[in-house]
Parts: structure tokens; C-alpha cells; sequence
């Protein structure tokens, strides 16, 4: 079979760089395979990528198989099969090739906290109510002082004074009846690919969102072996597909995660988020908080979606604008917004949804 009609991919290039070959799946698993041992590794995925030149055609794939090789190397048959499965579905990338990813293939104890089994020993031989969350609400000043240094001071008393608006009152959300979700935590967005299309202000324009992935972070440190944690990807060539660096040594190397080719999470369907929620709403849980990057469109359009599909199973998402992040340009008024900046008008939406909005949750 020639490795033709891939959804959005047309061709998978080959070494050398920049020269799209076809080739069998057979042949371009051989290319993968770097230590010829019939397997593929993540790690191996990755090198492999980097040395073909993948970039956004090949970028689906890449995230397919990232996700693929979470826990253990693809066997060569069943590259074979996922990428034929790839081919012939209508979907591509984004279709039924994803029921094979790790989510759909473990146990419910595993897929639902998604962290090493040390962690999970450390929670039931400690108290966790002595350890809560103590993120206090700092980060909505860090980011009034940051706006005032890279854009303006009129910029940032507009957002202040918008803030001064919304509810005040910071929840108390209990690790037991809620979960988190951090939408696109990678480095594509303050290193890679996403931020240098941005052009020559790319550098200023990302500093909100390397602030609340900054705070996303911290909340990981302290939490994450207390809270149920997810995380959406976006697919992105190799080098701006990681974790963004904030999160180095904090995300377990083996977290699982949600592809999300666009703004929305509940896309596409095979992903596993329904399933992630449905299963810890059957557990008690009714509330998901939501964070990470951005602000006035991933988060925007995930969180409607995710609080109009799960009504009816009394499900409250939660908005923290302490770990969200926007472009620095985004949080400047404009006339296509009716006076408001793109960041407000978001925040607006998301509460005429029945999203709830807060600048900060405490976990306890």
C-alpha cells in the first residue's frame, strides 16, 4: 500500500529533509525504526522526525503516534495497521486510529489518574487536606504589572477595572469533587512554531501565556499527585509539539493527554475527553476547572462547548483566569469587540454560557 490519501497529510517525507518520497508503510516504518529492533519509540519517533524534516503536513501524525507510544513502543504490524486505519478513514488522523491510544486500552484506575504508581501509593499514605493547594490570588496583579510593562498603563487599568467586575470571591473547589484541565500546555506557544508566526512582537506578545503556564506549573508542583489532571495537544511539527518548558520535571513523562486539532476539546470524538468526563461525574465529581492557553479562543470555545454538552449531567465548568493565558494584544479594547478587548469579550461569553468565571480557584 502507498502511503497516499493521509487526512490532512498527502505524504509522509523521507531522509533526506524536504524531499516527499512515497513510500510503503513496510519502508517508512524500517526509516522510523532506528535501532531496527521492530519497534517504534516515542523517542525514536521523535529523532526520527527531526532528521525526515516534518513539519505541519506530517504534524497529525506525529501527534497520533506521540500519543500512540505514551507507555510502550508500536510493534511493526501494528504501525501498519493504525497508519492503514489512518488512510481509509474519512477522518485521518483524527478518526477511529485514536480508540487505540493507551486512554481506551487501560484499566479505569489507570486511565483515570493518569500518574505513576508511586504517586498513587504516596496519595492513600498521606492526609492530602494537609497538603492543599496554597495559591493565593497573585497572579491576576502579576499579570496587571506585566501588561503595564509591555503594553501600556491604560491597557492594564482596563482589565483591572474589568476584573473588578466579575465575582471576587475565590471558590474553595474540593480535590474531591473536581478536575482539571489544562488545554495546551506546549511550547509551541512561547518557543516554537505558534509564537514566530506571531512576527516580530512574538516575544511580548507570548508573555501572559508563559505567565499562566508559569502558574499552571506551580499548581502542578504542589497538586498534582492530589488533583485529577488532564491536558489537550495540539498537533505541531517536532520541537514545538513538547510541554512547554515550564512543566520540565513536573508532568510525568508517561501523562496522557487529549489531541485537539482545533479550539475545541470535544474535537474530534474519539479523543477520550467525553469519556475522561463522564467517568469522573460517575465518580461524584461536578465541577471541571479549566486553564492554559488561550484564553479568548481554546478556552473560550472548549469551555461553552464542554458546559452545553454535559448540562444535563449537572456539570459546573470553571474558568480560572489565574492559569489562562492570551496574546499581550488581546487584552487591548477594540472596536470589533464593541469597545471591550478580545479577552473580555471572551470572559463575557463564557458567563452568558453558564461557564463560571473566577480569577482564581483555591483548591483545598
Amino acid at each position: 500500500m502507498q502511503l497516499q490519501a493521509i487526512c490532512p497529510p498527502k505524504l509522509i517525507s523521507c531522509y533526506p529533509p524536504n524531499k516527499h518520497l512515497k513510500v510503503t508503510l513496510s519502508e517508512l516504518f524500517n526509516i522510523l525504526d532506528l535501532n531496527k529492533n521492530g519497534e517504534l519509540s516515542r523517542s525514536e519517533l521523535h529523532e526520527s522526525a527531526r532528521r525526515m524534516g516534518w513539519h505541519w503536513n506530517e504534524a497529525p501524525i506525529l501527534a497520533v503516534f506521540d500519543l500512540l507510544t505514551v507507555l510502550k513502543p508500536v510493534s511493526k504490524n501494528n504501525f501498519i495497521a493504525y497508519m492503514t486505519q489512518i488512510i481509509e478513514d474519512p477522518n485521518g488522523p483524527f478518526g477511529r486510529v485514536l480508540l487505540n491510544s493507551p486512554y481506551f486500552l487501560t484499566t479505569t484506575a489507570s486511565r483515570r489518574f493518569l500518574i505513576s504508581k508511586q504517586k498513587i501509593s504516596d496519595i492513600h499514605k498521606i492526609n492530602k487536606k494537609q497538603h492543599s493547594s496554597k495559591l493565593y490570588d497573585k497572579t491576576c496583579n502579576d499579570l496587571i504589572l506585566l501588561l503595564k510593562h509591555i503594553a501600556n498603563l491604560d491597557v492594564a487599568n482596563n482589565y483591572q477595572n474589568f476584573l473588578k467586575n466579575l465575582d471576587n470571591n475565590k471558590p474553595n473547589i474540593s480535590t474531591d469533587n473536581a478536575a482539571l484541565l489544562i488545554i495546551d500546555p506546549q511550547r509551541s506557544f512561547t518557543k516554537g512554531v505558534w509564537m514566530k508566526s506571531i512576527g516580530s512582537k512574538a516575544e511580548l506578545e507570548v508573555k501572559p501565556i508563559q505567565l499562566a503556564y508559569e502558574k499552571c506549573a506551580r499548581l502542578l508542583n504542589e497538586n498534582y499527585r492530589f488533583i485529577e489532571t488532564m491536558f489537550t495537544r495540539c498537533p505541531f511539527p517536532p520541537c514545538s509539539y513538547d510541554w512547554d518548558d515550564a512543566f520540565t520535571g513536573i508532568i510525568d513523562t508517561k501523562q496522557l493527554y487529549f489531541i485537539k486539532p482545533g479550539n475545541s476539546v470535544l474535537f474530534p470524538g474519539t479523543n477520550g475527553f467525553r469519556e475522561w468526563v463522564e467517568s469522573f461525574i460517575n465518580d461524584g465529581k461536578k465541577i471541571l476547572v479549566i486553564g492554559g492557553c488561550t484564553l479568548n479562543s481554546c478556552i473560550r470555545i472548549s469551555s461553552i462547548e464542554t458546559q452545553k454538552y454535559f448540562k444535563d449531567s449537572k456539570l459546573q465548568v470553571v474558568v480560572d483566569l489565574s492559569l489562562s493565558g492570551a496574546r499581550t494584544s488581546r487584552f487591548i479594547q477594540s472596536s470589533l469587540y464593541g469597545g471591550l478587548s478580545a479577552v473580555e469579550s471572551a470572559v463575557r461569553e463564557m458567563i452568558d454560557a453558564g461557564v463560571r468565571v473566577t480569577r482564581s480557584v483555591q483548591w483545598i
